[in-house]
């Protein structure tokens, strides 16, 4: 695969986790053009080398459709040579040299070990129906790359409304990982998950680094070429964070443990929350129960 551009998705409020990833591409030695969806309106200055990409036959349709944002990512499957990758991401390789020798529609995530988040119960019987082994073909949507165009922007709205795929693709109960999973599974790309053999490259995700991490890179081969902190509490200290933090000036870093703590407040509002009206509720319950 030759890539020709890197895609991501961002708005003012990942603004540092995109320049983070920014840099760790450009440290990489990969100066491809960076095209950037906007998740929002909520826009911020981009640095040199990148650019806002803006479909509007596809943005206009999901807002139609008042889809998720996030289903945004659609737009990549109507073109080639790409890597995408979420604004969580820092690269440790170019992405150029590591997918250079591989075809087709290319992951290097877990879920082949856990694969939910990755379906809905309608597009899990679709995938069952044609392997026994579907966990292996099913990919994180925050980071993917394809030396091809999947769909025309038609075909990609037709197929995605249909009856039996709508649920899915347009409103999934999950934001983007359902919809996309079902679109590449029904363009027949053959799909390869780097951390699977052949490969068998270590983790990508930032959760299976909770302590250390160097040791699990000494095979240089092996080593990944991006971490994804995808579902993983920045708030929490672990080693595998200095990574990010490394690309940030003194500032940004300040800015973002400010970010980090408002964050963490409000998680603990809300759990303070759940948890004040589930015993509302038992108290309810047994109210009732006595009466």
């Amino acid at each position: 695969m030759k890539l020709d551009k890197i895609i991501s998705l961002a708005n003012s409020k990942f603004r540092l986790r995109f320049l983070a990833m920014e840099r760790s591409l450009r440290a990489a030695g990969c100066q491809l053009p960076l095209w950037v969806i906007p998740y929002d309106n909520n826009l911020f200055e981009l640095p040199v080398g990148s650019k806002w990409w803006v479909m509007p036959e596809i943005l206009d349709w999901l807002e139609e459709q008042k889809a998720h944002r996030a289903l945004r990512k659609y737009q990549c499957l109507t073109v080639e040579n790409y890597q995408f990758v979420d604004a969580d991401v820092c690269f440790l390789k170019n992405p150029e040299d590591v997918l250079e020798s591989h075809l087709e529609f290319i992951t290097s995530c877990g879920h082949w070990r856990d694969p939910n988040h990755t379906y809905t119960e309608t597009s899990k019987a679709i995938f069952a129906k044609k392997s026994t082994t579907w966990q292996m073909h099913v990919f994180n949507s925050g980071q993917f790359a394809c030396d091809s165009a999947l769909y025309s922007v038609e075909q990609l709205k037709s197929v995605a409304m249909q009856p039996e795929y709508v649920k899915t693709c347009v409103q999934p109960p999950l934001p983007d990982q359902p919809g996309l999973n079902l679109l590449v599974f029904l363009s027949n790309v053959s799909v390869t998950n780097l951390m699977l053999p052949p490969i068998r490259m270590e983790s990508t995700w930032a959760g299976d680094y909770p302590s250390e991490y160097n040791s699990y890179w000494s095979d240089l081969q092996r080593k990944p070429y991006l971490i994804h902190w995808a579902g993983t509490p920045m708030d929490r200290p672990r080693p595998i964070n200095d990574i990010f933090y490394s690309f940030l000036t003194q500032a940004e870093k300040a800015e973002w443990d400010e970010q980090v703590k408002a964050w963490s407040q409000q998680q603990r509002k809300n759990s303070r929350s759940a948890r004040t009206i589930a015993r509302r509720f038992k108290r309810a319950l047994h109210t009732l129960l006595e009466a």
